[in-house]
């Protein structure tokens, strides 16, 4: 599980891996701002209350790797979010977002009353959508994404994708 001391590093990746995947679904100017300052803010709130959630990060020898985050039972039709799942560019394609995915599961197997998972995964993101396929998730439904518009380009897209069978 990851720590209050860990909130600097995961702003860091999140905001990190924001710029590099998420070019043309947000605005330039929002992903080139203080965007770290901006997750950091997002993840001390998020560490005051971690009754429904798990955040667990993959670290090496120096930092961390990885993370994700999961809000547990977020929706009834749903079951639990895997709201963020991130890994250091340079560390891609080891396992380490398996290895992730696997401990949300288990997370949820072992925390959620309903025991089904699902996430959102921007239309643009073709490489997660491979990954998540991979991992069995299934894509159900495309819907728009929504938020503060001075932070968006344009209209994008984002996809559901659930697991109903977790184990």
């Amino acid at each position: 599980m990851a720590g209050d001391g860990d909130v600097d590093a995961i702003a860091a990746l999140h905001a990190d891996s924001w710029r590099r995947h998420y070019r043309g679904a947000y605005a330039d100017a929002y992903l080139d701002g203080d965007l770290e300052h901006d997750r950091r803010t997002v993840w001390r709130a998020r560490f005051a209350d971690r009754s429904a959630t798990a955040t667990l990060v993959a670290e090496d020898q120096k930092a961390v790797v990885g993370f994700v985050h999961v809000v547990l039972d977020d929706d009834e039709r749903w079951g639990s979010l895997v709201d963020n799942l991130h890994v250091t560019s340079g560390r891609r394609h080891a396992g380490i977002g398996t290895a992730l995915h696997a401990a949300a599961v288990d997370a949820v197997v072992e925390r959620a009353r309903d025991q089904r998972l699902y996430l959102w995964v921007l239309e643009q993101n073709a490489a997660a959508q491979r990954f998540y396929r991979s991992r069995g998730g299934v894509y159900v439904e495309t819907v728009r994404v929504g938020g503060d518009p001075a932070r968006l380009a344009g209209a994008p897209n984002k996809w559901r994708m659930v697991w109903d069978r977790l184990r």
